[in-house]
């Protein structure tokens, strides 16, 4: 069997892009248009099961971490997760941990899903983007209802199982404005571990390149300065922040986990629901689709050439401009899908939120640079 280099995520879409919301910004729902001879979106128990397995055969590391996403992965209903975890005990290896992620819009969350979440040790992930007047702007039912109420309800009863969800907050032309707001508010949640996602929709047609609710570059480096001071002030060791926690990695020389910021990625495929495996979450498009596991190994779609030139060709297009930068290593040109606008010398492929970027990382050098100096100087 072939030994995989490096650590992956696989993002498995057990209904597809299946989803009981019409959220204005999703960029997965429209995936559907690739299955037409279907309108039935689960993955089948065949299916599931040999994911299972080449997944766990595929594992490297002594925690195996399974990821489900949408779409509303919570569609598939309890009894397709009880089923993934009789697979997962049968083929786990002595001496593996297995852990389970969801990523969910928390609509289905009800009392049934918490005492299973609770008792299975799930880690859970919820869309909010803030107080109802931000939520609502964009993340609505397909009827245009408001959703804000619904996901609060789910996030509190998951609280009461002892459950702490991280929250998935998307940072948009909306709620931009409003940092220590948004922030503040997910505080008093109750909120431990927080990820800011910066919305980026490209259009041509505007004189950005981008949709108008897409947020923009600087003032999302704004956004997070912003939030970043009030952490450090009130919250340093209460709160997780991803991208906080991917700047501090720098002062100890450690390779970042999110693959955004990696030098290259690729370790973070996905599986539909019929065992087609893309590239990437943002690349699930007939181009990038690799295969399907009924017929190959996810092991050898993972060390594939095609898949290894997916990853690589993120420091293989790197512009000069981001090269010399003196923040390249926090960034490394982040996402290759928002790299579409030209550097200040004319090269293609910077990336939209280069200024945004620049601005944050720039802003919180000192404080990673303290860490270093204190880690480097610490019993001497």
């Amino acid at each position: 069997m072939t030994m995989i280099s490096r650590e992956f995520q696989v993002f498995a879409k057990p209904v597809g892009s299946s989803c009981n919301l019409n959220c204005q910004y999703c960029y997965y729902l429209e995936k559907n248009s690739l299955y037409p001879e279907t309108d039935h979106f689960l993955m089948t128990d065949d299916i599931l099961e040999e994911y299972i397995i080449q997944h766990i055969q595929a594992s490297t590391e002594d925690v195996i971490n399974f990821s489900w996403h949408g779409g509303e992965p919570l569609l598939a209903g309890i009894d397709f997760y009880r089923k993934a975890l009789r697979l997962q005990s049968t083929y786990k290896p002595a001496g593996k941990t297995i852990l389970n992620c969801i990523q969910t819009n928390g609509i289905l969350i009800n009392e049934e899903w918490c005492k299973f979440i609770e008792k299975e040790g799930f880690i859970i992930g919820i869309s909010i983007d803030g107080p109802a007047e931000f939520h609502n702007t964009f993340r609505r039912t397909k009827d245009g209802d408001n959703t804000w109420q619904q996901v609060i309800r789910g996030y509190q009863l998951l609280k009461q199982h002892g459950v702490s969800p991280e929250i998935l907050c998307v940072v948009n032309s909306e709620n931009v404005r409003h940092p220590l707001v948004i922030y503040n508010f997910l505080k008093q949640m109750g909120a431990k571990y927080i990820t800011f996602l910066p919305l980026i929709e490209p259009d041509d047609g505007s004189s950005r390149g981008v949709s108008s609710n897409s947020v923009p570059s600087e003032e999302f480096g704004f956004f997070l300065s912003d939030v970043f001071d009030n952490w450090v002030e009130y919250d340093i060791g209460e709160i997780k922040i991803q991208i906080f926690e991917e700047a501090a990695r720098t002062a100890f020389n450690q390779e970042h986990t999110l693959c955004i910021f990696k030098v290259n990625c690729g370790g973070v495929p996905v599986i539909e629901h019929n065992g087609d495996f893309y590239s990437c979450d943002h690349y699930v498009n007939k181009d990038y689709m690799i295969g399907n596991i009924m017929n190959h190994s996810l092991t050898g779609f993972l060390e594939s050439q095609r898949q290894i030139k997916f990853g690589k060709a993120k420091s293989g297009t790197l512009p000069r401009y981001c090269k010399e930068c003196e923040v390249r290593t926090m960034c490394n040109g982040e996402c290759p899908k928002n790299r579409f606008i030209l550097t200040p010398d004319g090269e293609a492929g910077l990336n939209y939120l280069c200024k945004g970027y620049k601005y944050f990382f720039n802003h919180c050098v000192p404080f990673v640079e303290a860490i270093a100096y204190a880690w480097k100087n610490q019993g001497s």
